[in-house]
């Protein structure tokens, strides 16, 4: 198993089909084949996974610069609530500070649950673009811009 079949199967048990939040395999090989892009994979405790073993979540980032943008993180449902998030959000922080960025930013929507733990972790709101997602029935939400200094 690839590292890029790990993360697809996080992505697809972790993203609500109704927000259309996730990417397809195609997406992610294209966004992987620039060097600005990479991904940390987790396992349950939070380590790298072992060779073989499922991960439990995982970030895809990109950098440009010194800036450092959050494309996706996931959780496995099973392992949310245990601090798994944020132990992600810890590892994206260290390996931006390794690649010598100031910033890092993301973009959510607005009813996004995990935007209270980004807010813990310092992320603070920049910007705000109206009704710019669409949801599978044809909703608008606002999208919300953050950024946090590392």
């Amino acid at each position: 198993m690839t590292d890029l079949d790990r993360l697809m199967e996080v992505m697809e048990t972790s993203f609500d089909p109704h927000y259309r939040e996730a990417w397809t395999r195609r997406q992610v090989e294209d966004s992987l084949s620039l060097p600005s892009t990479y991904m940390i994979l987790v396992d349950p405790a939070g380590e790298e996974p072992a060779d073989g073993q499922t991960a439990a979540g995982f970030v895809l980032a990109r950098q440009a610069a010194d800036e450092i943008e959050l494309l996706l993180i996931a959780v496995v449902p099973d392992f949310r609530g245990n601090g798994l998030g944020r132990k992600l959000l810890h590892q994206f922080f260290q390996t931006a500070r390794d690649r010598s960025a100031a910033r890092v930013f993301l973009e959510m929507r607005a009813n996004n649950p995990a935007e209270s733990l980004y807010r813990s972790e310092g992320f603070v709101q920049i910007g705000q673009r109206c009704k710019y997602y669409r949801t599978i029935t044809g909703e608008r939400i606002d999208a919300l811009t953050f950024a946090k200094t590392v």
